[in-house]
């Protein structure tokens, strides 16, 4: 059984879905590693440290993909790539079924099993697997240390003798796993924290880190069984744009995080709320790739209103490359694990795995 990875496009993917830890651990279960040259040079992990921990080293991607039995990627690779493919190999990522439904379609067609692990159900048993979590909490660090970085006042309250500098008021929209991670790093860096949701279980959550949880009067728990938002009602959304665009007026830096899967991200903060907030205000938007929660995000720019700036950008996380192919190599990690019967030395598709199931694509 061999496992195989091949470089992404650099210049929008800098994360790898092989380390040498996790080398170490597919040898371990008796599976041989084979990765591109340079594989992960550009985070400090040089092919010899691939090579010391027991994995091969080959230069044609093509080479690689054809004698492939599992395929681990970021993305879903190019065209071209795909096109080296053969039957019954198994390719997992992010594949990200909705916008690639006819690329996904000829893989199905080919008997390419396409495991995408955006569609992990939320189970006890599948969260050492679930790479929206993990790559989440570090997206809502770092949307946090982005803001403040662009916010030209200090953040915590500072008295000095010359007089008290207030600390920054920062609102979290969306208290999911970006959310609460950013609500837990701005508090640690003195801010004050306010945060709202869709989902009345937030609350609790937010409040045990610190933060205020702003409540819509009569707000309905908008939370699907898998525990993520789904769409509110207009009555919800004509009631949360009054509390918000009273709340934006006295907010210094706004962090969006709300996204529901396989859909355009809401807009929630519309024109006429942004243009009520003080000039030098901040606006981090995390949905800007599926369309953005605000009426002006703009994909890699910054957008300045009236003295307001709204920042988005296409995949935060290539600014903490590092840290977050860590932490995914260790979520492909444990679903290879238990998608791999050991002693059979084969991949085993068992639909009665809900896991499994789930992230099969058909």
């Amino acid at each position: 059984m061999r496992l195989v990875s091949i470089l992404e496009n650099r210049e929008i993917e800098k994360r790898i879905a092989v380390t040498p830890e996790t080398t170490k651990k597919y040898k371990s279960l008796g599976i041989e590693v084979s990765l591109q040259e340079n594989y992960g040079a550009h985070l400090g992990f040089e092919d010899s440290d691939y090579k010391n921990s027991g994995a091969e080293i080959i230069r044609e991607e093509k080479d690689i993909l054809n004698n492939a039995d599992i395929i681990i990627q970021l993305g879903l690779p190019s065209d071209e790539k795909l096109s080296y493919l053969r039957d019954n190999q198994s390719l997992i990522g992010v594949l990200n079924p909705y916008l690639n439904k006819n690329k996904i379609d000829d893989l199905i067609k080919k008997k390419i099993n396409s495991f995408s692990l955006e569609m992990l159900p939320r189970i006890t048993r599948a969260q050492s697997m679930d790479i929206l979590s993990s790559q989440a909490n570090l997206a809502g660090y770092k949307a946090v240390v982005e803001s403040f970085a662009h916010f030209e006042k200090a953040v915590p309250m500072m008295m000095t003798a010359a007089g008290t500098i207030p600390a920054a008021k920062v609102l979290v929209v969306g208290a999911g796993v970006a959310g609460l991670q950013a609500i837990a790093t701005a508090k640690r860096m003195g801010a004050i924290v306010f945060a709202t949701d869709v989902r009345m279980a937030s609350k609790e959550q937010v409040e045990s880190l610190g933060g205020k949880f702003l409540t819509v009067d009569g707000a309905e728990n908008l939370e699907t069984e898998g525990g993520y938002a789904k769409e509110a009602s207009d009555e919800f959304k004509i009631k949360q744009e009054e509390l918000l665009a009273e709340t934006l007026k006295k907010i210094d830096i706004v962090i969006c995080t709300a996204l529901i899967p396989g859909k355009k991200a809401p807009v929630i903060l519309k024109e006429n709320m942004i243009k009520n907030m003080c000039p030098g205000s901040i606006v981090y938007d995390l949905a800007a790739v599926q369309g953005g929660n605000t009426a002006f995000t703009q994909v890699d720019k910054i957008i300045n209103i009236e003295g307001i700036k709204i920042m988005g950008e296409t995949n935060i996380l290539n600014k903490l490359p590092a840290s977050a192919s860590n932490l995914y190599a260790k979520n492909i990690f444990n679903f290879v694990s238990n998608l791999y019967d050991k002693e059979n030395k084969k991949i085993n598709i068992n639909l009665e795995d809900e896991i499994i199931e789930n992230t099969l694509l058909k």
